[in-house]
């Protein structure tokens, strides 16, 4: 009951240090030679949050000291900021489910703690204001009692779920003939909880014939106010269509699936 009460209080008091910044991350503090040498969010890719449903994710932080490291105290919270200055709330504030983290002694020097966190769309980001760079505020203890704690130990993006579609038509068509290929690029609305279409983004439209292996551009199509994509091309062979979006610093790449077209 003793350790619990601890360990839980030692979370608390991280969290409650990030809800303190004022808008910006504060210094980072350290006693002794303990060193954070690595933090791995989300294995190294970004989080992309949808409108419903929790993404769960890892935070791995290796830290370093010549007495070793106290396990359990490499606590990480993920949070995004700032603080609000009327009602003292923070934008974005992450903790892990288990404040026991699954540790990995690698010598006698240094562990690597492991935590499993779950962001869910509807409660976390709380706006669209919140897309792009979140931080990770990382601490560690060792077993002689040095500390380090730093503010911003590592950068992950969070980012809007994207969707994307295509429809070329006519199909079948004849040789050489106009079609047309429509889609709409969209992505999730954090605060309305749908789907919003993704206004004035380039998008590509590719193009694979059959028989081959690569696709090529034909063109960039800008999408209109509601993300909708419209163009024209030539029908000139059997084959596939599919527009492509490179993605931005609040929403990630997508590509859609692909429209076959009889060429006859």
């Amino acid at each position: 009951m003793h350790q619990r009460t601890t360990v839980a209080g030692f979370a608390g008091a991280l969290a409650l240090s990030v809800l303190a910044m004022p808008g910006t991350a504060q210094a980072d503090q350290a006693a002794g030679d303990i060193k954070i040498t690595k933090v791995v969010v989300n294995g190294g890719k970004d989080i992309v949050l949808g409108t419903t449903g929790s993404k769960t994710f890892t935070i791995a932080v290796t830290a370093t000291d010549d007495s070793g490291i106290e396990v359990g105290r490499t606590f990480p919270v993920l949070w995004h900021g700032p603080v609000q200055p009327s009602t003292g709330d923070v934008y974005g504030l992450v903790l892990p489910e288990s404040i026991a983290g699954t540790c990995v002694r690698h010598n006698v020097t240094t562990t690597t703690c492991t935590y499993t966190l779950k962001m869910n769309p509807r409660i976390h980001p709380q706006d669209n204001t919140t897309a792009g760079i979140w931080h990770v505020s990382a601490h560690a203890s060792a077993n002689d009692g040095d500390y380090v704690g730093k503010d911003s130990a590592a950068k992950v993006k969070v980012l809007r779920h994207s969707r994307l579609t295509v429809d070329a038509s006519p199909e079948p068509v004849r040789k050489n003939r106009t079609i047309t290929v429509t889609g709409a690029l969209t992505r999730a609305d954090w605060k309305t909880y749908k789907y919003g279409g993704y206004a004035k983004q380039p998008v590509k439209l590719q193009f694979l014939k059959k028989g081959t292996s690569t696709y090529r551009t034909l063109k960039t199509v800008t999408t209109d106010s509601r993300g909708n994509l419209r163009t024209t091309t030539k029908a000139t062979a059997d084959g596939y269509f599919r527009y492509t979006f490179a993605g931005t610093s609040t929403s990630p790449a997508v590509t859609s699936a692909a429209d076959y077209v009889d060429v006859r």
